[in-house]
């Protein structure tokens, strides 16, 4: 009942703002953008949007934000972002992304889709280990809630698209620290270009660690046999600028992975029941895009864009998939307060995972999107769409949206939105074959709908308020777990349902000082049917409270910075305990305007805690690291 009546206020409101400011036409309110001061984003309507103007829960990460804490990758970013979890990212493999309790979310660098069709036992079905370098990261953006409608499957906790840099000066930068259980790290990142209009960006970097401390339920500091790594990539983006506002780009990146991946052995299958394990774990990834972009740098670009992206694994036996595609987006305004946004992708995968059953397992897909951005009145913007995707194995499915944002002054935002999410079961889901678990032909896709609801103020000087509520449905769920034979296998579970809110506010207090503090609560329910193994894992692999709180100083050449993130109501069966509070800090120096010296802790109060559900797979304990960069 609740979940109905959400739906209908959020299209009650919709339909009531479209019918009172219908047919009126202000063109010399058409587009306030070009004024407003706010953070510009393109992943939540696919075009360059002010976030203030943008009807969704948008958060951004900023490449200032990366250099100032000098974070190693994407997961430890995101890990400080409200309603963001990380999973499965302490032992230097995959990394997770969870959003408002949600693992199915979209992953995507520059628009390019990351996910894959072989997908995993958890519903995630991309990592961020492909993401090679930070150093070429222009921003990361967050957007919660439904995104099918643009982005198809996957996108219904929401999507993560990281921005690369474009380069603006001939600058090379090198980056070497070193710190606890014999970790280094090398990495060299140059951007550039010439006369002719063409312009580079190249990252490569080695990383090395030993094998991590961890403490312990019992209060014991122990040291995680067999997870050690040795994690290497290399990044390039080509841009050769062509006449007018078009250019055509190749980006290429390689990521190789070598180490152990330390388990929680439950039931004694390699060693005695109750103790951890590892098995080695060779990991490689090559993305290769090539993209001809048109009408840049304006409100309404256009791209036409091939890639081919592969990964294999060696974990037991070897795996691999290649997904491969055509996108094609454009934008055109209609009149002053209407702008289309369409577009066309083919996408076609190719997986195997011989030891455990198949090869050469095929999946495509065939999408087509449309979407409007109409400006009803000076204060309202209303954004409908729709996306059509045909899949070879289960048909047609239709994603329609809704959006409305109203802006009673430039500095605050209130918002709704509903949409139809999917996904499809992937490649393990359908084919997986083994002793002890087996995929599921039979599979439904998993549909439903989220609705999203929010509130953002500015209040001037750095200080602002951010409040936004989720409410989800999910009709045959897709989790693993025992059937009635006692084998492991998928299933469709009648319905997942999840609803929270987030809190977020940030101030300067002074000009050196600033501070922020941000709330989430998550609550998962699942149906009491013959398939509670499934079910219970799906409600407990969730945090349903957690807190955010950073504290940041920048003064001269000093920058500082102390983050702590803390998770309560924790079900202890699988996590180990109810409750943990974790604090990194980083501290930098500038001590030339080209030498940098910095250090970090993280986790430096030594919690014991965990970092993915269903066993207990601690997360590493306290650890230092001390660094340079270089730039010339």
């Amino acid at each position: 009942m609740k979940k109905q009546t959400l739906t209908y206020a959020i299209l009650s409101a919709l339909a009531a703002g479209t019918l009172c400011t219908s047919g009126t036409a202000l063109a010399a309110e058409a587009d306030d953008e070009a004024t407003d001061l706010g953070e510009t984003v393109v992943t939540a309507e696919r075009i360059p949007t002010t976030a203030m103007s943008t009807p969704a829960d948008v958060a951004v990460i900023t490449a200032e934000d990366i250099e100032a804490n000098h974070y190693a990758d994407v997961a430890e970013a995101l890990n400080h972002v409200p309603g963001v979890v990380m999973t499965n990212g302490a032992s230097g493999n995959d990394q997770v992304v969870r959003i408002n309790g949600e693992e199915r979310v979209v992953v995507m660098v520059d628009g390019e889709r990351l996910n894959d069709d072989q997908g995993s036992m958890s519903r995630a079905s991309a990592t961020l280990t492909r993401i090679p370098s930070m150093k070429d990261i222009e921003r990361i953006e967050v957007v919660k809630g439904a995104g099918s409608a643009l982005y198809g499957s996957d996108a219904v906790g929401g999507v993560v698209n990281i921005i690369t840099k474009k380069a603006k000066e001939n600058r090379t930068q090198i980056d070497l620290n070193t710190g606890s259980w014999h970790t280094h790290n090398y990495e060299i990142y140059n951007q550039g270009s010439d006369i002719g209009g063409l312009s580079w960006t190249i990252a490569a970097g080695l990383q090395k660690r030993g094998y991590f401390d961890y403490k312990d339920q019992q209060g014991d500091t122990t040291k995680m046999g067999g997870s050690d790594y040795s994690n290497n990539g290399m990044s390039l983006n080509l841009r050769q600028q062509l006449k007018g506002d078009n250019s055509i780009g190749l980006r290429f990146a390689h990521r190789t992975m070598d180490g152990g991946s330390p388990a929680y052995d439950r039931w004694g299958y390699y060693g005695p029941a109750g103790e951890f394990y590892s098995k080695n774990q060779q990991q490689i990834m090559n993305d290769v895009s090539v993209t001809y972009r048109f009408k840049e740098d304006t409100k309404l670009p256009g791209y036409l864009r091939y890639f081919n992206h592969y990964k294999a694994n060696d974990f037991s036996g070897k795996f691999q998939t290649r997904l491969q595609g055509v996108d094609y987006q454009d934008g055109w305004r209609l009149d002053a307060n209407n702008k289309i946004v369409a577009g066309a992708e083919w996408h076609r995968s190719d997986s195997s995972n011989k030891q455990s059953g198949y090869e050469g397992k095929n999946i495509t897909t065939t999408a087509l999107y449309l979407q409007d951005s109409m400006r009803l009145a000076d204060k309202w913007i209303f954004v409908p769409g729709v996306r059509m995707d045909h899949h070879n194995e289960f048909g047609t499915h239709w994603s329609p949206k809704a959006a409305l944002n109203y802006r009673p002054d430039r500095d605050t935002k209130i918002y709704a939105s509903w949409g139809r999410v999917f996904k499809a079961p992937t490649a393990d889901d359908l084919y997986y074959e083994d002793p002890w678990t087996h995929g599921n032909p039979n599979l439904d896709p998993e549909t439903g709908h989220v609705e999203t609801i929010g509130f953002s103020h500015a209040f001037g000087a750095g200080t602002s308020l951010d409040m936004s509520y989720f409410n989800s449905n999910l009709h045959d769920a897709i989790v693993w777990g025992a059937d009635a034979s006692g084998s492991w296998t998928p299933l469709n579970v009648y319905e997942e349902k999840k609803h929270g809110f987030t809190l977020s506010w940030k101030q300067q207090i002074s000009k050196p000082w600033s501070y922020e503090l941000g709330y989430t609560y998550t609550h998962t329910e699942t149906p009491a049917t013959n398939t509670s193994t499934t079910a219970e894992y799906v409600k407990h692999n969730s945090m349903p409270n957690g807190y955010r709180v950073g504290l940041h100083y920048q003064q001269g050449p000093w920058k500082a910075n102390l983050e702590g993130r803390m998770g309560t109501g924790l079900d202890k069966t699988y996590y180990g305990d109810s409750r943990y509070t974790v604090f990194d800090f980083n501290t930098s120096y500038a001590a030339t305007p080209q030498l940098t010296i910095y250090a970090k802790a993280l986790n430096f109060t030594n919690e014991a805690y965990s970092r993915y559900a269903g066993w207990n797979y601690p997360a590493p304990g306290r650890f230092f690291q001390i660094g340079m960069t270089y730039t010339f």
